[in-house]
């Protein structure tokens, strides 16, 4: 698996059938989900579905429910019996997410942005010691907002999401889920804009997507041949600034070059070649 997980299925918590077939999808994380994929009726079923296949061994992450929730509590207590299942936290605010930061202190800790409120405090919710990266819940939030997921609409706030998240050290988060899964080449366009923007990654909620969200993420051929181009002629300069093609080469941009080359060494064998 990648450094980072550029990928994350959302499985229903009250479908196990379905586990064993995300955890073999090529998805970089799963996230078994007690929250929007699960009605009232089912809450308790599921968060029993997940606790048991989580300790017979499978890995995944575990989305509770939002901390306003009658849900929530034991959610979280659930996951204090299994040692080191990561979580993820919706409707993430600053108190929410230092809550279950305290509560489940050690663990893998996402945090999904979804509210007004929660984006109004993006500086803190990022300082915030033990988060490891967000998420951008874009559906959730276009809803309450009032601003359509759509063209350019919500660059900006994308882009802040990326930047606040750089400045504070955190990993490159997560873009919220494309509802397109039938049409891959939309799909794919979506991904390419996601990591154009910053984004390390995106939620997937169909395994279709899986493929193309590893594949969109991993460099290139030309991007590949031009970090390795970048790193014989930094080390022929003995750390010197240089030039490739006119262009000067100097440390951030063989920075770059390094994190070009270790996404792609580092690529796991579902990803597939990314050389396109």
């Amino acid at each position: 698996m990648p450094g980072l997980p550029r990928s994350l299925l959302f499985v229903p918590g009250h479908r196990p059938e379905r586990f064993d077939k995300a955890a073999a999808s090529g998805a970089h994380q799963v996230v078994l989900d007690l929250e929007d994929a699960v009605g009232p009726e089912a809450k308790t079923e599921a968060r029993q579905r997940v606790a048991a296949w989580l300790k017979a061994g499978g890995q995944a992450m575990v989305r509770v429910n939002a901390a306003d929730t009658q849900w929530y509590a034991e959610d979280i207590q659930m996951l204090q019996a299994i040692p080191g299942a990561a979580v993820m936290l919706p409707k993430a605010c600053k108190d929410s997410l230092a809550s279950v930061i305290h509560d489940l202190a050690g663990r893998s800790v996402i945090g999904l942005l979804e509210t007004v409120r929660g984006y109004m405090q993006l500086r803190d919710l990022c300082a915030i010691q033990g988060l490891e990266r967000l998420a951008f819940g874009s559906l959730d939030f276009g809803t309450e907002s009032g601003i359509a997921d759509e063209l350019d609409a919500l660059t900006a706030v994308r882009t802040n999401i990326v930047l606040e998240s750089a400045y504070a050290g955190l990993k490159a988060p997560l873009d919220g889920v494309s509802t397109e899964f039938n049409d891959l080449e939309r799909m794919r366009s979506d991904v390419l804009r996601s990591k154009q923007l910053g984004f390390g990654g995106k939620l997937c909620i169909h395994p279709r997507q899986v493929a193309v969200v590893n594949d969109a993420f991993l460099p290139t051929t030309e991007q590949y041949q031009w970090a390795q181009r970048v790193m014989v002629a930094f080390e022929q300069s003995k750390g010197a600034a240089t030039a490739i093609d006119g262009k000067m080469i100097d440390r951030p941009v063989v920075d770059h070059a390094q994190r070009i080359i270790s996404d792609f060494v580092h690529r796991s064998p579902q990803d597939g070649s990314g050389l396109t």
